[in-house]
């Protein structure tokens, strides 16, 4: 090791003191990677962060002489002004009559008329909020329920938010171990070589990635952030009320969430460049506190915030998910931006328009998170 440089940071409280390790591995190994460690005094102290340093020397990032994904992320939310994404989660029930009654004119009664259908009504919400945010969030689920046809359109969204300048974060909560965990990263974020040729599959940009199967089934994931440059985002705190069921289950005194987020900074501790690391965290709007303590517990974490409107997280709530700097979070709104035209305070938009209710609903969300973090 040509060139390697290690600083403790001591800060916080008594129990808890956050580690700021850094270093430079020589050029053979092409490297370079900063974290943010937090190690609890009675879990080893110093013998904890060698071991955490020793992880960060034999990973490899590869973005150097570019910005990292998280970085981008980071300049489109700064550019627009709104730490926001659409979260493109098309049920038939929110589509227009008359987009749903021409794809099935088309197409008939099957999953190719479903898959236009939706194709279309993501395509004019995307043109009128495009230049709004700096990022969406299809969730791939509803696209699956029409099979082949379905993740057609699902490919086609991403494409087209790519062709508008956006950040894609497909929302697919994969996680496995080995090589098929490996499989997933490689068909949502790398490229799979066929033959001579090395091949995107879906081409997001983030994706969401379930940690319960541990480090054997995150790993995979992070390897194909450095190689490709790409982001994840694990679950840690979700939104939804059974949440706790598993969640917030005392292991040793501490939450489970917690403990997740211990293994999510040093997941990120791989992945790291400039303060913030493309390994990110889901923390649900929904559970203020949690999200406080989570906060305080990652700053150099991003954070993607469901649960806002719709799910009842407010403004009020979800200001904790954020950095004293205005950055470090992400908030998503679905239906209650893509369905706006069905909510009595766009209903004079009517059907024909729904997506000028959209763009209004966007205008409207950033308006409201901006007035709790200025």
């Amino acid at each position: 090791m040509s060139s390697h440089v290690q600083k403790a940071v001591l800060g916080g409280n008594t129990t808890l003191k956050p580690f700021l390790i850094y270093g430079k591995i020589d050029k053979a190994m092409e490297y370079y990677t900063i974290s943010m460690i937090f190690v609890h005094t009675n879990l080893g102290g110093r013998r904890y962060v060698d071991r955490a340093c020793t992880a960060i020397r034999r990973m490899p990032t590869y973005y150097d002489k570019e910005d990292t994904m998280i970085q981008n992320l980071i300049e489109k939310i700064q550019k627009t002004k709104a730490p926001i994404c659409v979260g493109l989660d098309p049920m038939l029930s929110y589509i227009p009559e008359h987009i749903l009654k021409d794809a099935i004119e088309t197409y008939g009664e099957t999953l190719k008329g479903a898959a236009e259908a939706i194709w279309q009504y993501n395509k004019e919400i995307i043109d009128h909020t495009w230049d709004l945010i700096p990022a969406v969030k299809p969730q791939v689920a509803m696209y699956e329920q029409f099979g082949i046809e379905g993740l057609e359109a699902y490919k086609k969204t991403v494409d087209y938010c790519h062709e508008k300048g956006l950040l894609v974060i497909g929302d697919v909560k994969r996680g496995d171990i080995g090589s098929t965990s490996a499989a997933y990263a490689t068909a949502h974020l790398g490229h799979v070589q066929v033959g001579s040729k090395k091949l995107a599959g879906f081409g997001t940009d983030f994706i969401t990635v379930n940690p319960y199967l541990g480090t054997d089934g995150v790993k995979p994931f992070v390897d194909v952030c450095n190689q490709e440059n790409k982001g994840i985002f694990v679950l840690v705190k979700t939104s939804n009320p059974s949440s706790g069921e598993f969640q917030d289950r005392l292991v040793e005194n501490r939450p489970v969430y917690e403990l997740v987020a211990e293994k999510v900074m040093e997941w990120g501790a791989m992945s790291m460049e400039n303060g913030y690391s493309n390994v990110g965290a889901v923390v649900g709007a929904t559970y203020p506190e949690m999200s406080r303590l989570l906060r305080k517990q990652m700053p150099h974490t991003y954070f993607l915030v469901p649960g806002y409107g719709a799910q009842g997280g407010t403004a009020e709530d979800l200001k904790y998910c954020f950095n004293e700097d205005g950055l470090g979070a992400i908030v998503n709104s679905s239906r209650g931006i893509i369905a706006a035209y069905k909510q009595e305070k766009y209903a004079k938009f009517g059907a024909e328009h729904f997506a000028e209710a959209s763009r209004q609903a966007v205008t409207d969300m950033v308006t409201d998170i901006n007035r709790v973090l200025l």
